[in-house]
């Protein structure tokens, strides 16, 4: 427990982890080279949550439990036009998701438009330690742009 009081804190039900993920030196991603593949895991934080509060917190986990916090940063991702499906299975069977969303996609009218600072997004609804790899939920998104 602790004393320290944040303007407007509620209690809140912790969000899904999120992960966009990229390649680097190329557009897009290709699926069969994993290894090559670079994370940036994200939890969203409820609005009370501050720069100042978020390094408070990053500071004394540091401390108290001697985590190392200093990779972890407070950012905002503006994603922009997307298209997502809801992905129902192994992780290794994304790819077809993502050909069904490119698919729909481009028949609306778009591109894909998967950049260094658009990029694949994944939100993980089913956690995988307690969750069959052919039941895993994860919410696939990739940024699009009108064609043309």
């Amino acid at each position: 427990m602790t004393d320290h009081h944040i303007d407007g804190y509620f209690d809140y039900v912790v969000p899904p982890l999120e992960g966009l993920w990229k390649q680097e030196d190329m557009p897009g991603i290709d699926y069969r080279r994993k290894s090559d593949l670079i994370w940036t895991a994200m939890i969203r934080l409820p609005e009370f949550v501050t720069k100042a509060e978020f390094d408070r917190a990053a500071e004394q986990a540091s401390a108290k439990k001697k985590l190392d916090c200093s990779r972890a940063e407070f950012m905002s991702y503006e994603e922009g036009l997307c298209v997502q499906c809801m992905h129902i299975g192994s992780y290794d069977d994304e790819p077809a998701t993502v050909a069904a969303m490119d698919s729909y996609a481009v028949s609306m009218g778009y591109d894909t438009d998967i950049t260094d600072k658009r990029q694949h997004h994944e939100i993980y609804l089913s956690d995988p330690r307690k969750t069959a790899p052919e039941k895993l939920r994860t919410v696939v998104r990739h940024p699009i742009k009108k064609r043309g």
